[in-house]
């Protein structure tokens, strides 16, 4: 089922450099800097439950080709918020997604999903109705199994670190019972604020309020908001945060004097505020996120150029995360320059920029890290994450940007056991890329092998400062 050349050149002599160079890198360690595994699966260490929780039910890409297909998310046992009844039995899930196995011809979401159940389970079939029960019967099996358990595949994975994401209101929790437990794995925690940094988030007011119980501050007031936040970052930084996360619809930015900053602040708190007042707030927040990474170390990362939340009845139903976010057009050159002009020159500053507008590659992206000292590009992501996603992305970035402003890749999963698989795939689209530019002549092949290994674990591992 997983043929050796994978996502190699066609041409031989090509696809030969790729052989070579992939052969180098394919066993590193894993740095996954950014993604959005659950920390209590490693700090209870337990075993996971059936196959369709651990590998259906939290895969948004699975879910909205499903659903594309007429498919009912209850089927596949989504929880519903209103606690209706959806489908609990995994055997009659698996059996669903086997049976629609064929619209995943050609998706990067079957070469995840192929190579984790050929390598973790030792399926060696293509999924089908006839098949679909023995097969979910065997990995049920193997996952009540010891070496089955989370710690114990972070370790068969060959993960050096595992970063997650929480929101600025949790407690943190899972990660000190895992520093207190002594297990030798690093699985960090990354700070995402945009419960109290996005007045258009539900329950905007509770959250700011909750954030100054929690910090003994008062977030009724500009300052004791931004020193509220100042805290919660020490405390994300005492359980290994390196980074921060930020999922703004748009990169605007602004630079707002301390009274017009407040006299905002007031407004969206009070409630009483319009969407270019919210839009402002979001951009004043994103450059006081950037003056507080100067002071305490930790990497920026922006998540723009998505619209969340596209359809009205799955996320009523169902909530955020159920496959309904939609890519969106985004603007970085201006929306970012009142941030740049006051932080990016700043050579201690590390500022990540993700897209899924891809239009905006080589007219903005490239060019603005290709001159900030502050910025450098996130791999491509989400719909982009994909061989043929990342070649555009390689091939319009590289010509302005070059490697070195680039971070190298990040599996930014939900989905624990596809992470060897997706860091995979990208080991093998940057080799096939780097033996093209070699059989050009445009690179030696030495340099490719340096190239390679910097992309598959040296760029994230220096640029999330791990």
């Amino acid at each position: 089922m997983l043929h050796e050349d994978r996502l190699f050149p066609a041409d031989p002599g090509t696809r030969a450099i790729a052989r070579r160079l992939y052969a180098d890198i394919r066993d590193l360690p894993i740095i996954s800097p950014h993604g959005h595994t659950d920390p209590a699966w490693f700090a209870g260490n337990a075993p996971f439950a059936d196959p369709a929780s651990l590998l259906v039910t939290p895969d948004h890409y699975l879910l909205r080709m499903l659903y594309s297909q007429g498919v009912p998310l209850e089927a596949l046992g989504v929880p519903r918020l209103d606690g209706a009844p959806v489908e609990a039995d995994s055997r009659r899930i698996w059996a669903t997604v086997s049976a629609h196995w064929h619209l995943f011809r050609g998706t990067p979401t079957r070469l995840w999903w192929e190579q984790s159940l050929k390598q973790l389970f030792d399926v060696d079939e293509v999924l089908s109705p006839g098949n679909a029960a023995a097969v979910h019967d065997h990995i049920a099996a193997c996952l009540g199994r010891p070496e089955y358990r989370p710690r114990a595949l972070y370790e068969r994975f060959n993960i050096e670190v595992l970063a997650t994401t929480e929101g600025v209101l949790d407690d943190l929790a899972h990660h000190k019972a895992l520093a207190a437990s002594g297990w030798r794995g690093r699985v960090i925690t990354t700070f995402r604020p945009d419960q109290v940094t996005d007045p258009d988030q539900p329950g905007f007011r509770t959250h700011v309020q909750a954030l100054g119980a929690m910090t003994g501050q008062d977030t009724e007031g500009w300052a004791g908001f931004l020193d509220a936040l100042r805290q919660r970052r020490r405390d994300f930084r005492a359980c290994g945060a390196t980074a921060t996360d930020h999922g703004h619809p748009t990169p605007a930015t602004a630079d707002l004097s301390p009274n017009q900053a407040a006299a905002l602040f007031a407004r969206v708190l009070s409630g009483r505020f319009d969407p270019a007042d919210a839009e402002l707030f979001r951009a004043q927040m994103l450059t006081e996120m950037a003056g507080m990474s100067l002071e305490d170390g930790m990497v920026m990362q922006i998540h723009a150029g998505v619209a969340r939340h596209h359809n009205p009845l799955v996320t009523g139903r169902f909530g955020p995360n159920r496959g309904d976010d939609m890519p969106a057009a985004a603007e970085f050159v201006r929306s970012l320059r009142p941030l740049l002009a006051r932080y990016g020159n700043e050579r201690d500053l590390t500022i990540i920029l993700f897209t899924l507008d891809e239009t905006t590659y080589a007219r903005e992206l490239a060019p603005l890290a290709g001159h900030y000292p502050a910025l450098r590009l996130g791999p491509p992501w989400w719909f982009h994450d994909s061989p043929e996603g990342m070649r555009r992305f390689r091939e319009q970035m590289t010509e302005t940007a070059g490697f070195y402003n680039i971070v190298g890749f990040n599996d930014d999963t939900r989905a624990f056991p596809s992470i060897p698989a997706r860091h995979d795939v990208a080991r093998r689209a940057d080799c096939a890329f780097l033996a093209r530019l070699v059989a050009e002549h445009r690179l030696d092949e030495a340099e490719a092998a340096e190239l390679a290994r910097d992309l598959a674990y040296g760029l994230a591992k220096k640029a999330y400062r791990l």
